[in-house]
């Protein structure tokens, strides 16, 4: 089966300041290459694109939201919906002061970096869709397709 012509866009928004960002954005950048390189490799056996877009978050939309910077999306769907999981926060360093900044968790494990198998199971999470493959229902929850 082939999704030609369909797109997987992943967009990703961190704050930046004085050009800099903070080592929980940094780390998440490192990890979503790997990841991104993952995906395109596989899924452009199935004709689908993977376009990253990077995002500036401004000192003033941050001190709005705070929990906006180091955020994923997966074809306009947060990265946490994938996998049920729920945003939170924690103290992060002198960039983000005073404001805590951005952790997901997924399951008991809480992630301030978010690892490149994360995003990766995402993205195929979203493939599938594209695909139109599954029961429709998050990806996670295999036993309730059957």
């Amino acid at each position: 089966m082939s999704a030609k012509g369909k797109s997987l866009k992943i967009r990703w928004r961190r704050l930046v300041l004085d050009g800099e960002t903070c080592p929980r954005c940094s780390s998440t950048e490192e990890e979503l290459e790997k990841a991104v390189s993952m995906l395109k490799q596989a899924l452009s056996q199935l004709g689908i694109e993977v376009i990253l877009e990077k995002e500036k978050l401004s000192v003033k939309e941050f001190e709005n939201d705070p929990l906006e910077s180091n955020r994923i999306w997966i074809n306009d769907r947060p990265l946490e919906e994938y996998f049920g999981g729920n945003v939170g926060k924690s103290p992060c360093c002198n960039v983000c002061e005073p404001y805590e900044c951005r952790t997901v968790k997924i399951g008991e494990q809480v992630y301030e970096t978010i690892p490149s198998e994360i995003i990766v199971r995402a993205g195929f999470a979203a493939a599938i869709q594209l695909l139109n493959l599954g029961c429709g229902k998050n990806c996670c929850e295999e036993a309730e397709c059957q």
